[in-house]
């Protein structure tokens, strides 16, 4: 083999070539399959200790979670069949729109927060619990909860649905969708539940969908793929 001829297999387009040794290996950012389980087992028992709080403190808050203690609140009926049960129309939109991996993430979601909502009160005994507490607590932990399983594509159904949608497809970051929305709904509660438990319910609000507007960002973590 000539000079010439190694010279020509070194250099292509005017670019030395690279060898399969030194070429730059992609990045698998994916979850693996047992991470995805975690997630999805610890983020919906995060939730249900929030809503656990809210429950006890007769508060309320946004998106279907909030809808489902309006109708516990005034009826008496179990949170989580009728959490279950509100969801069950939005699964045909994150269908279509998110794909099926995220919508059977999501069924699986608000079918275990359905039932860790029940279990909860049975394992954890409140004496005495602040009201403030746990509002902002329990707004804190619903957060933090939504925001591991929105980065391993799944949601809680509802609004929750409808603002990774916007987000993934539109730039719009998925907290201020969620209190804009989640503000509606909390002005309805002024028609069944005293002022001030309104007010507290408004505060946690707020904790949780600046937690989810600061820490999930457009680019950082996609809903679907």
């Amino acid at each position: 083999m000539t000079k010439s001829d190694i010279h020509t297999r070194e250099t292509k387009n005017g670019a030395p070539a690279r060898s399969k040794e030194n070429a730059p290996e992609k990045n698998d950012i994916s979850h693996r399959f047992y991470e995805d389980v975690l997630a999805l087992l610890l983020g919906t028992m995060v939730v249900s200790l929030g809503v656990t709080l809210y429950s006890e403190s007769v508060l309320v808050t946004g998106s279907t979670a909030g809808a489902a203690l309006l109708i516990e609140h005034a009826t008496g009926f179990s949170f989580g069949v009728i959490f279950f049960v509100i969801n069950l129309p939005f699964y045909w939109l994150a269908y279509k729109r998110m794909g099926k991996a995220f919508t059977l993430k999501t069924f699986v979601a608000v079918g275990l927060v359905s039932v860790f909502s029940k279990l909860t009160p049975m394992m954890v005994d409140f004496t005495m619990l602040n009201p403030v507490y746990a509002a902002v607590a329990g707004g804190a932990l619903m957060g933090i909860g939504l925001l591991m399983l929105f980065r391993h594509r799944a949601g809680l159904g509802g609004i929750n649905i409808l603002a990774l949608y916007l987000q993934e497809h539109f730039g719009i970051r998925a907290g201020y969708v969620q209190l804009a929305i989640d503000m509606i709904i909390l002005l309805i509660a002024f028609l069944t539940l005293p002022f001030d438990k309104v007010l507290l319910s408004i505060l946690g609000a707020v904790v949780l969908n600046l937690i989810i507007a600061i820490n999930h960002r457009p680019g950082r973590y996609l809903a679907a793929r």
